[in-house]
Parts: structure tokens; C-alpha cells; sequence
């Protein structure tokens, strides 16, 4: 599966389908649409950085399996330095745009944390920061207008909606190959040590055009369940969708406002093993791609969904609204039991709302099949997000926005991933024989920020105020990552077909409809009819000359 919402909001235990944009930049090029290209980028590794382990070498906790990160349970008792001199050197402040995902933080002249932080870089950063839920109507406007700030975050699943994305990457950002490839990236050290399977995603017109930002696990969702309220309750952790299912009526009792589910399709697909590769390709027996729409586990997963629908399982709010806010409605309220999730929300909801409810027990469910058979796990391991520096900078300036990129890459052990991720000791965080804990101000005032400008050598951990988040999530993600789906297009880079990306959200849409009980499931043929017609056939002569000139 390409970088997704799912994956990128990982970090965040954040969900919901984005909105797709339509074509971009309409005057860069005659063609009235894209019609998609395919990019081997195994024949690109001289653009690569030469990577390097990680200066401040921490010996993991818990070994993660590959491409599991490892996971750290104690925080590093001495600190350092990693970066002597300051990164800004012109005084010129830096603007930068990136998303959050509730409350917007305040601003440099109410935030102590961006006080902190541009004081250490020595040139400030000025934040616009954007909804992440309309991100990509601000994106359509940016590349329309071509007007983006010298810093601008975009999100893997953005990418891979924008028609013709190497034309726009082209006109409105720098080439950074020349500044990062081979030792070149030694003037950048923290740049260094990220994967090189991050760096190759970010090759676009056959050069480095960005920053990766590399993923921190490769699954893009978790369904999640409120394990104390199962434990108060007497029930055990469901073993397969029959268990689900019986769990959820059990649990589902609307005269004490409590439902089973939050809209948890993309999970029940997962059960049914629906094919997620390429935002949802796999290859029939004779090599010929099959797009999930075209798939009886498909129609399987539909009728499943729509079913617990019909049956009233699902939290009435999220049905009437897109805005319901399902994180808290689960870890706050108790009012939703099982919650599908990007990963990273576990620990983030653990620790925000055991401070009211010391008994909060979230734990993910162990993934299962629902055909027999092995389980199966989309993947989502290619990078989260890529940090893009504005084009006609200069030289200087250019230098100087990789030396604030290269700051806000730290890794754990440092003085300035502590700062980055805990701020100030005494207003953002305190400090106890685990590690820094967060303050109220710190949840306030820290949105990731640089977190979102730059990447990092992935690590899991460490959590003091959550202790056994660690320990749970590796052994969840060891177990999972056996079955992680394989890709058969993995190492090619594809540009789909512009018709492809422009009537992913109205197909999406339409399945909705038939999940909600709005449309019958026999509309289900003229819908995949629709689809092939609007770029569902071109994609698949994409994928499958793709793999002819790769010679698989």
C-alpha cells in the first residue's frame, strides 16, 4: 500500500478519508491530463545519500522485526549535543506551512515552545498551519496559485492524489540532489541516517526533490478496543470477526449511549483480505493487476460493513456526522469500544486520558482473517510525508533551510529531540527517572511542528508516562509484520493516471454509500463499471506495463 492518511496519521492516531484535489497547476503543460508514468528507482541509487547509523548509537529495549522499528522503554539518562553550531545563520525567518489535527496551536507570540525551539535554531520558523482534514484544498490552491512557502510539508497520500505531481514538483521546488546525494549529505549528519528506501522515494524527474520524513511502522491501521471496559464486562479480546461481532451486539447498548464501532471499513477489508498494494492493486494468477473494487473479498468486506451498519453498531454521531470525534468518544467517554486507527494513536490517547481515568486500557486487536487462512496486513511503509523547499531561494538559503531540516532530525539522545518533542523542562514537560512527561502547555502548545518540517531515524519510545506502551506495541507489531502484504510493484515509482486520482474520492464516496445503507449493494457492479471507465482500466495498463519494463 503507498504511503497513506492512515500511516502519516499514525503518529497522530488520527483517521478519515481526505478529500482528492483536482488537477494542478493547469499552465504548466499542454497535456489536458496525465496520463500516469512508472519510474524503476533501482536505477537511480547514485542520487542516494550514503547512510550512516546514527551518531548517538542507543542500544534498543525491545528489537523490532524489519521494517518494525526498535523500541526504547527508558529514556536516556545523559544527553547530548548533537548539533554544535546554530542552524540559522541569516536571521531571515523561515515560513512553513504543515497540518494538525484538532485545536490549532497558538502562534510564535503565545507559544513558549516556538519561542524555545527558533531560539535554538537561530533563525525563526514561522508556522501557518492548515486543518489536516482540508489540507488538500489549501494544497490545490498553493501549486494553483504557485505561491508555497520556502518549507512546505506534504503528506504521502497527498502526492499520490495530485495529477501530474512531477510537473508541479518541477516548477515550484528546488532539486536538492546536488546537496544530499552520496557524501554530499555529510554536511547534513542527522539527514544521514535515514533509511535509504525513504530517500528513494523522494526521487521524482529522476532527482531528490525532497526531504523524506520515513515512515515509523509500515501498517496503516489498527483496530483498537477499550480493553477495560471489555475486562469489566467479562469478555475476552476477539479472535476472529465471528468473536468481533458477537462482542460488538453484546457491548452495543444505546440506552447507556454506548455503541461498538467507529467506522472501522478499512479494517473489515483488511479481515477479508482485500488487496491494499497501490492503494488497493494486487495480480491475478496469469500477472494481470485487479484493483480491490474488482475482488469478491471486496463485495465481501462491502456487505460485512454495511451489515453492522444495519444492525446499529455504530456510534450514531459517526453515522450522521464527519465530524464526530471518534477519538474521544472512544477513549474519553467509553462511548465507542472498538476504534480502527492510525497505530501512533494508542499512545498518544493512553497517556492523555488515563489522567482521568487511571483504569484506560487501550490495546489493539490481534489481526485475523476472516477467510481462513493466514491473516493479511496492508503495508505502509514508504514515507509519511516529504518536507519540499520552495524554488529560487538561492544557494545560502537553500543550505541554510537543510541545516534547520537537519536540526529538527535529531534522534533520541539528544538535546535537541528533547527540546523538538518535550519543549521546555518546567513549562512542557517534567522531569521523572523515565524521561520528560508532558505538561497540559505541552499538549497545548506542541502540534509537531518541527516534527512535520523534517524526518528522523525511526525509533519507537520511550513513554514514561505510559511504561508498557512499548513492550505492547512491539509485540502486536512483531506478531503483524508476518503478514505484511507483499507488493508486486514495490521499487517502482508510479505516477497514476490523472482520470485515476480524479475519481478516487467520488468512487470511494460511492462504496460509502452502499456501506451507510444509502445505496443497494446491487449498485454495486454499475459503480466498478463507472470506476474502470474513469481511469480504472488506464491505470491497470500503468501497472502492468510497469512491471513488463521491470522485467517481472
Amino acid at each position: 500500500m503507498t504511503t497513506s492518511r492512515r500511516n502519516f496519521l499514525g503518529l497522530l492516531g488520527l483517521g478519515a478519508a481526505a478529500t482528492a484535489g483536482g488537477p494542478l497547476l493547469a499552465g504548466c503543460s499542454e497535456k489536458p491530463a496525465g496520463t500516469g508514468a512508472a519510474a524503476n528507482l533501482d536505477k537511480f541509487a547514485g542520487l542516494l545519500p550514503a547512510q550512516k547509523d546514527p551518531a548517538l548509537g542507543i542500544s534498543p529495549d525491545v528489537k523490532g522485526t524489519r521494517p518494525v522499528p526498535d523500541g526504547y522503554v527508558k529514556y536516556p539518562g545523559t544527553l547530548v549535543d548533537a548539533i554544535t553550531d546554530k542552524p540559522g545563520t541569516s536571521g531571515k525567518a523561515v515560513t512553513a506551512m504543515t497540518p494538525v489535527w484538532g485545536p490549532a496551536p497558538p502562534g510564535y507570540q503565545q507559544s513558549a515552545y516556538l519561542q524555545a525551539v527558533n531560539a535554538e535554531l537561530g533563525t525563526p520558523v514561522n508556522f501557518t498551519i492548515q486543518d489536516g482534514n482540508t489540507y488538500a484544498d489549501k494544497l490545490n490552491a498553493m501549486f494553483g496559485a504557485r505561491d508555497v512557502p520556502e518549507l512546505l510539508c506534504v503528506p504521502g497520500w497527498e502526492v499520490g492524489k495530485i495529477p501530474r505531481f512531477d510537473e508541479a514538483a518541477k516548477v515550484l521546488f528546488e532539486d536538492l540532489t546536488d546537496y544530499v546525494k552520496g557524501d554530499a549529505v555529510n554536511a547534513y549528519p542527522m539527514l544521514a541516517t535515514f533509511p535509504t528506501g525513504a530517500w528513494r522515494n523522494a526521487i521524482w524527474n529522476q532527482r531528490l526533490y525532497a526531504v523524506p520524513n520515513p515512515s515509523e511502522g509500515p501498517f496503516p491501521w489498527a483496530l483498537f478496543t477499550r480493553k477495560d471496559l471489555l475486562d469489566a464486562r467479562g469478555l475476552t479480546m476477539p479472535k476472529s470477526l465471528d468473536e468481533l461481532l458477537t462482542v460488538a451486539k453484546e457491548v452495543t447498548d444505546p440506552a447507556k449511549k454506548v455503541w461498538a464501532f467507529d467506522d472501522v471499513f478499512a479494517m473489515i477489508q483488511i479481515y477479508h483480505k482485500v488487496p491494499g498494494s497501490k492503494q488497493g492493486w494486487r495480480l491475478k494468477a496469469d500477472k494481470t493487476p485487479e484493483f480491490k473494487y474488482e475482488t469478491p473479498e471486496y463485495r465481501q468486506a462491502l456487505e460485512a460493513m454495511a451489515k453492522i451498519y444495519k444492525d446499529g453498531l455504530v456510534h450514531p454521531d459517526v453515522v450522521a456526522s464527519k465530524g464526530a470525534d471518534a477519538n474521544l468518544l472512544f477513549a474519553q467517554a467509553g462511548s465507542i469500544i472498538f476504534k480502527q486507527a492510525g497505530v501512533g494513536f494508542w499512545q498518544g490517547a493512553q497517556a492523555e486520558h488515563q489522567k482521568v481515568n487511571p483504569k484506560l486500557n487501550i490495546q489493539p486487536v490481534p489481526v485475523f482473517s476472516a477467510a481462513g487462512g493466514d491473516p493479511l496486513m496492508w503495508r505502509a511503509d514508504e514515507p509519511i510525508s516529504y518536507t519540499f523547499v520552495k524554488k529560487g531561494v538561492g544557494k545560502e538559503r537553500i543550505e541554510e533551510l537543510l541545516r534547520i531540516i537537519n536540526w529538527c532530525s535529531a534522534p533520541l539522545g539528544s538535546q535537541e529531540a528533547q527540546l523538538r518533542d518535550y519543549g521546555v523542562e518546567g513549562k512542557h514537560h517534567t522531569k521523572t527517572p523515565g524521561g520528560p512527561v508532558k505538561t497540559d502547555l505541552a499538549f497545548k502548545e506542541i502540534a509537531n511542528q518541527y516534527f512535520f518540517i523534517s524526518g528522523r531515524n525511526p525509533v519507537i519510545g520511550p513513554f514514561p508516562d505510559t511504561p508498557h506502551f512499548v513492550p505492547d506495541l512491539l509485540t502486536w507489531s512483531n506478531e503483524t509484520v508476518k503478514y505484511l502484504e507483499p507488493d508486486p510493484w514495490d521499487g517502482l515509482k508510479l505516477e497514476m493516471p490523472a482520470a485515476f486520482k480524479g475519481f478516487a474520492v467520488p468512487a470511494e464516496e460511492k462504496f460509502t454509500d452502499v456501506v451507510r445503507g444509502r445505496r443497494p449493494v446491487s449498485d454495486v457492479d454499475s459503480i466498478v463499471q463507472e470506476w474502470k471507465a474513469n481511469g480504472g482500466e488506464e491505470a491497470r495498463q500503468l501497472l502492468a506495463k510497469a512491471l513488463s519494463e521491470a522485467g517481472r
